[in-house]
Order: C-alpha cells, then sequence, then structure tokens
C-alpha cells in the first residue's frame, strides 16, 4: 500500500475513533441514567430498555474497535 492509500485510512481511523468516542459517551450517559432510576423502575419496561440500549451500545463500540484492528492489517 503506498503512502497516500495509508494516509486516506488513518484519516478514515480518526472519524472511526471520534464515532467510538461519541458511542462510548452515550452509553455512559444511558448507564448513569439507569442507575440513577429507582430500583422499581430499573425492572419496568423502561430500564429494561435502557439496559438493552446500553449494551447494544457497548456491542457496537466491539465491533468498530475490532473494524480498526482490521483496518491497521490492512495498512501494515
Amino acid at each position: 500500500m503506498n503512502d497516500a492509500r495509508r494516509k486516506q485510512l488513518q484519516s478514515a481511523m480518526g472519524e472511526i475513533y471520534t464515532v467510538i468516542d461519541t458511542i462510548t459517551e452515550c452509553a455512559d450517559e444511558e448507564q448513569e441514567y439507569f442507575d440513577n432510576m429507582p430500583e422499581g423502575l430499573q425492572g419496568s419496561e423502561k430500564g429494561d430498555q435502557a439496559s438493552e440500549t446500553i449494551d447494544e451500545l457497548v456491542n457496537i463500540v466491539d465491533e468498530l474497535n475490532d473494524l480498526m484492528s482490521r483496518i491497521e492489517e490492512c495498512k501494515a
């Protein structure tokens, strides 16, 4: 791979890192929201939705981190 394409990939990776940070922040805020719910509400549909959202956002971040590893391998 030539330097120009490596630079393009590096730029794309920077954008993906920004997305990862944003999604992580949203997951953290949703976790804080869930943690501050009264216990009775945590077990309700609203609490279940928050918990599912947190899990899904964490999974997305994990998948994006795997993608970053794959891109890094391509740059080598």
